[in-house]
């Protein structure tokens, strides 16, 4: 959605989380909806706000294999009827995207008061079958779905990602220092992150981060190397030089974040008070065959549009900048493209410190930067968050603290 003068952007009231806990861990019995409900109960508690004052719910879902989560979430959270429930699956970037399309239906006027995010239940996520051609065939399981029309447009996310540390010449060492850091800040910072963590099944903080050290990281097997020789590098195996380590690639978890968006005459109506404003977003493409890559596209987009309504919206002006860096290369070259201090990428860690749950990842980032945001607490300070997902699309969004 491109920002505009004639468009009204919302307000967020409130955010919120669950924990972050790695698949088949304390959340392993629970459906999606059981996991969000606590989520977005509170985001009203923290509001002040009473439920039947909802319009609608969107939330992000990338493993439900169907159905509306949204609707299922919507009445077990206890939300009147009449709210309107939307799913997105944009995968990685769903709970953003989901967030974005709030937006866009308060600024045009369709709601005027929206609950979005993402949530993943990655543990309970159904067994995908392709059904038979015939009643004589067998049904054939999957993993998961093409993203691309062609196998050379849609390679594994894990071999591209390798291919791209080869051919940037990101070393295995240089990803696990990055990895080592976001585990660190995110111990550093664990009571800290205490207040946006709703309690879910007794849960009260991420479950995966860990004290780590060079020596410990480099006994972690390799789980994906290059496939491309490198005719430039005679000394070594780029492949295996640049290999992606299991602590380099964020883990399978399960989790949710919702924010509440509010229209400048339902805040006031509604007597809500709010703490910072949706400034611009932009949801894109890229090559399918780096999808990597997309989050740095998409950041600069939504940078972009900003720029139209605030003359100060370079990365380097953003206060605190949030990377859902599903692979330690891809938070190196994110950080690198834009010009980015690493202090102020993922401050307090990021998705490789606290695990991946797809459709709700983008969201947490989300709800990360906002908590930095009102930590900072300096008026007119802006955020930028963004996401890559698979398929070559990217998401990312900025917001001022109001």
């Amino acid at each position: 959605m491109a920002t505009s003068a004639s468009l009204t952007m919302p307000a967020i009231a409130a955010w919120a989380r669950s924990a972050v806990v790695p698949r088949g861990g304390a959340f392993k019995a629970l459906h999606a909806h059981d996991i969000a409900a606590p989520v977005v109960q509170a985001l009203l508690q923290r509001a002040g706000l009473d439920a039947s004052h909802v319009d609608a719910v969107i939330a992000g879902n990338a493993l439900g294999a169907g159905g509306n989560p949204a609707r299922v979430l919507a009445l077990h959270a206890g939300l009147p009827d009449t709210c309107a429930a939307l799913t997105v699956d944009t995968q990685c970037c769903a709970g953003l995207d989901a967030v974005a399309m709030g937006v866009a239906w308060i600024a045009s006027g369709q709601a005027d008061v929206v609950i979005a995010g993402g949530v993943e239940a990655w543990s309970r996520s159904p067994l995908r079958m392709h059904r038979p051609l015939s009643p004589n065939e067998s049904a054939v399981a999957y993993e998961r779905p093409a993203f691309a029309p062609t196998p050379a447009q849609d390679p594994d996310m894990l071999l591209s990602a390798a291919r791209y540390a080869a051919q940037h010449r990101y070393t295995r060492a240089q990803q696990e220092a990055y990895a080592i850091d976001s585990h660190q800040r995110a111990l550093a910072h664990a009571a800290q992150m205490a207040h946006e963590i709703m309690p879910v099944a007794g849960v009260l903080h991420d479950a995966y981060p860990r004290h780590l050290d060079p020596q410990r990281a480099a006994r972690m097997p390799v789980v994906m190397r290059s496939d491309v020789a490198d005719a430039d590098d005679a000394t070594h195996d780029s492949g295996q030089a640049h290999a992606l380590s299991a602590l380099t690639i964020s883990a399978q978890a399960d989790g949710a974040a919702f924010v509440l968006l509010v229209s400048p005459r339902a805040a006031s109506r509604l007597n809500l008070r709010t703490r910072a404003t949706w400034v611009a977003n932009a949801s894109v493409g890229g090559p399918p065959e780096w999808p990597l890559l997309a989050a740095e596209r998409a950041a600069r987009a939504a940078l972009k549009r900003a720029h139209a309504t605030h003359s100060d919206a370079p990365a380097q002006a953003m206060r605190f900048v949030e990377l859902h860096d599903a692979f330690a290369v891809q938070g190196l070259s994110f950080a690198e493209g834009l010009g980015i201090a690493p202090e102020c990428l993922n401050p307090c860690g990021g998705g490789l410190a606290r695990g991946h749950p797809i459709g709700a990842s983008a969201a947490i980032a989300l709800v990360r930067l906002l908590a930095n945001l009102e930590r900072h607490g300096m008026s007119g300070a802006h955020g930028l968050t963004a996401v890559a997902g698979a398929g070559g699309l990217g998401s990312a969004a900025v917001v001022r603290w109001d």
